[in-house]
């Protein structure tokens, strides 16, 4: 007689249930992808790049083809030919000469592509190369402030509920104070002292102004629903349980109480992680986010407003179409995530 031996282990058994779920396995195997695709950009694997002029000016994909811009001459009447570098550069004809007396250089001309795989923008960038570049610099500020915001917001609620008395009082003080600031207002006041106050030498990193900044404004949400879940099990038979055998303090906050409120945390966590990648798409539509020499969704949005009146839609297709999948992936995932956790679903 065989029996099924099952994990007794509380982790053990959210595992198995969480792969049961079909539908969070698929979100999971997308956001591996994309973190995946995020590691291999920062190590410069791919998307390293994408500031290389490798197309013509706004050189459509490859699915488009360039026989638009082809039919959109005729339709003119205006004559097709070939771009020669000598209707821009007067100098192009002494080239030749010049390399035969010099010694050791060599005088290249770059052959741009007419049309690439997703396009190109203004000045003949690989939009593709671009989105995912743009991918490693949204996820990484996305993800990193969430993660900030969501450990603040925990450890400040689990505190305040926990304890009650005078360290809620403060932290309800502190609370309120962030709380009374309009959102958007507390952002841009933030961003303009990290971008021109005092402040401004120690954060001079672009991405690390907007994952402080975005932080600092998004934990109180998560505080206040922490709070009052720790309100209402530090009184709950196990956790009186855990205090008769001797358990510390820190033991029933954060090894007892926790993983029966993680659903909650994993739900604010996941959508700060939706708001914060649209944060940063503002931030930086504003000139206070990522640096100018950077590219994120945010920066692609911001340059495909102007393309759109143009006719020019693939940078702007591009960037919504890995932000809308990378989302609705993460979404999925944590929401699976959080039906293995609730003990109220085991």
């Amino acid at each position: 007689m065989v029996l099924n031996r099952q994990s007794n282990s509380l982790w053990g058994q959210v595992v198995e249930r969480f792969r049961s779920d079909k539908t969070g396995m698929a979100a999971l195997f997308v956001v591996g992808l994309f973190f995946v695709l995020v590691v291999s950009a920062q190590f410069g694997w791919v998307g390293s790049d994408w500031q290389a002029e490798v197309g013509q000016p706004f050189a459509p994909p490859h699915f488009v083809g360039a026989k638009a811009d082809v039919k959109a001459a005729q339709e003119a009447q205006l004559p097709v030919r070939q771009l020669d570098i000598s209707d821009m550069d007067p100098l192009a004809p002494y080239y030749d000469k010049w390399q035969q007396k010099a010694s050791g250089v060599a005088v290249t001309q770059q052959i741009k592509q007419d049309t690439l795989p997703w396009g190109g923008d203004r000045i003949g960038r690989d939009v593709l190369q671009k989105a995912i570049k743009g991918a490693q610099i949204s996820i990484l500020v996305g993800l990193t402030a969430a993660l900030m915001a969501t450990l603040i917001g925990t450890v400040l609620g689990a505190l305040g509920g926990y304890f009650g008395g005078a360290v809620d009082d403060a932290l309800e003080w502190l609370y309120n104070v962030f709380n009374a600031i309009p959102y958007v207002l507390l952002i841009f006041a933030l961003a303009a002292v990290f971008k021109s106050g005092p402040l401004a030498k120690v954060f001079s990193n672009g991405i690390m102004n907007v994952v402080v900044i975005l932080s600092l404004v998004g934990w109180t949400g998560i505080y206040r629903l922490v709070r009052a879940e720790y309100i209402k099990h530090r009184s709950r038979d196990y956790v009186r349980a855990a205090e008769a055998i001797g358990a510390s303090h820190f033991s029933r906050l954060f090894v007892h109480i926790l993983p029966n409120v993680s659903h909650v945390v994993l739900v604010q966590l996941s959508l700060h992680v939706v708001g914060f990648i649209k944060a940063e798409v503002i931030l930086s539509f504003l000139g206070l986010g990522v640096s100018i020499d950077m590219v994120s969704w945010g920066t692609m949005l911001s340059e495909s407003q102007t393309e759109l009146i143009l006719g020019i839609w693939w940078q702007f297709l591009a960037a919504t179409c890995m932000m809308a999948v990378f989302v609705t992936a993460f979404a999925l995932f944590t929401d699976a995530l959080r039906d293995a956790l609730d003990p109220k679903i085991r």
